[in-house]
């Protein structure tokens, strides 16, 4: 099954090539240069991962982070950054990001926490999936 990716950043070259890299080693990759684009698509789209920029114009990624969490719980944010402090790490697992990886970041540290963020979205979805099933098992009496 395909990792289905979401990039957020809004350096366009940057997504460029990101996303080619990516798409050359059979992920399937969306992109957005803009907080909004980014929320917008998440509203519409299931993404296994979304890797997102903290320092944007007009939203930073922090905040970003927290409105897709507000909007989906169970997404799994891994924030991109050049600008990484402790302060800005510990508030980003706070707000619940996966994960913080500095940039320049090395291709296949991203491919590996993508890989990562895919593995605790199924795991999230299944004991979503096995609550379900016991509160309807417990209410038909079964």
């Amino acid at each position: 099954m395909t990792d289905k990716v979401l990039i957020v950043d809004d350096e366009q070259d940057f997504l460029t090539i990101i996303s080619d890299r990516l798409t050359a080693r059979d992920m399937n990759v969306s992109t957005a240069s803009s907080a909004k684009d980014a929320i917008k698509k998440i509203e519409t789209e299931s993404f296994d991962a979304v890797v997102l920029d903290l320092m944007m114009p007009e939203m930073d990624g922090l905040e970003t982070l927290k409105i897709m969490k507000e909007k989906n719980p169970d997404l799994q944010v891994i924030l991109l950054t050049g600008h990484a402090t402790v302060e800005k790490g510990i508030e980003a697992m706070k707000l619940g990001a996966m994960d913080l990886i500095e940039k320049p970041a090395d291709l296949t540290t991203i491919v590996e926490r993508i890989k990562r963020a895919k593995a605790e979205k199924i795991i999230l979805v299944e004991k979503k999936s096995e609550k379900r099933i016991r509160d309807i098992l417990t209410r038909k009496g079964w």
